[in-house]
């Protein structure tokens, strides 16, 4: 049977019990205290990973945190979806090692956003392609929309330098290739850029997505990794950042690029073609260029802790609540808490800037 919010305390969610909370405002938009509509979920869920990039795992270190099963992150989504999530992200670790994927995309696949009701969830998902080949037709058959590949080379060698997994570079190009195969186009392909490690790629980027009629989006390398000491694990440093003006004007010698509006105010990337209208590249710069003042995003870990930023310090224990019993009404109420909590922005380069208090793979991209 439901309860009401537990009476106890953690790190996370100190201060939040039953005796404290409000009651619930009228049925309303989630917003933050800054007014910022919050629309898109990023929902990771496993912490595992078939490869070791250099700049995410340290190649030691595996898993760090427990799977929920498919059943909870169910029912997250459905409490998230009635509060007005509109996009739903499925991310890892990689998301296609989970067993039981399939079914919540499918669950995912049945909900209808809260404030438009006659259109449809968004569901996208985020992988590195390795498994992709074989399973892009169930995930467009399971009610997947949308795919995004991380592919950080173009050049086979260099790939697996980075991923550390042979052979890993024909995998994810196939797996593209059946993704749209399959209907999942648009593809876009992510490519994290390091200075002096794969920065080489730039070019090369350019030709892919005009030749295989991908989204290429070059992405700035933000302090996000796993510390470690081990030999080639590529450490966060502000020269270690190719910035978004330096990849404009490489990309401009090129052939001449042509800016896109954006699909949508809180979209995280500058959009690119070229003057002939072949080929589209996005860069997203939350280094050089913050796109914080229009965040719509908020994220689950894979053991179920809302971060209401990449760069959050702290965790916020859903998961925790739900096995007390609590019921949805009184988790809307605690989520609308959290959302008000929501960082105005993050501080990379500035005094006193800490790094998360977890890393980008055990985020969820």
């Amino acid at each position: 049977m439901a309860t009401s919010l537990p009476h106890f305390e953690s790190p996370a969610i100190s201060g939040l019990n039953a005796t404290s909370l409000p009651v619930e405002m009228p049925f309303e938009r989630l917003r933050d205290s800054y007014g910022r509509a919050i629309t898109d979920l990023r929902l990771s869920v496993t912490d595992r990973c078939n490869y070791r990039c250099i700049y995410c795992r340290t190649g030691t270190d595996g898993a760090q945190y427990t799977d929920l099963p498919i059943a909870d992150y169910a029912h997250m989504l459905r409490v998230f979806v009635s509060l007005g999530i509109e996009k739903i992200r499925l991310t890892g670790g990689e998301p296609l090692l989970r067993e039981g994927l399939l079914d919540l995309i499918r669950e995912a696949a049945d909900l209808r956003p809260a404030f438009a009701p006659d259109t449809k969830l968004d569901i996208a998902l985020t992988t590195n392609g390795h498994l992709l080949a074989g399973l892009a037709k169930p995930l467009r058959e399971a009610g997947l929309q949308r795919i995004t590949v991380s592919m950080d080379a173009v050049d086979a060698e260099t790939f697996t330098s980075i991923t550390r997994v042979p052979g890993s570079f024909q995998r994810v190009r196939d797996g593209i290739r059946a993704a749209q195969d399959a209907g999942l186009g648009p593809v876009k392909v992510n490519c994290v850029l390091m200075r002096g490690f794969n920065d080489s790629q730039i070019e090369a980027f350019a030709e892919f997505s005009r030749t295989e009629g991908v989204i290429v989006r070059f992405i700035e390398f933000m302090p996000l990794e796993e510390h470690s000491e081990a030999p080639g694990h590529r450490a966060w440093a502000p020269e270690t950042v190719v910035r978004m003006d330096e990849i404009v004007e490489r990309l401009n010698a090129v052939r001449t690029l042509v800016e896109l509006p954006p699909n949508h105010i809180s979209e995280t990337a500058r959009r690119f073609t070229f003057d002939d209208g072949i080929g589209e590249i996005g860069i997203i710069a939350p280094v050089s260029r913050p796109f914080c003042g229009h965040c719509s995003r908020i994220r689950l870990t894979s053991d179920g802790k809302i971060r209401t930023c990449l760069f959050s310090q702290t965790d916020h224990d859903f998961a925790g609540l739900m096995s007390h019993g609590t019921c949805d009404d009184d988790l809307r109420i605690w989520i609308r808490r959290i959302i008000q909590r929501k960082e105005a922005r993050h501080h990379i380069g500035e005094p006193g800037f800490l790094k998360p208090s977890r890393s980008m793979v055990h985020i969820g991209g």
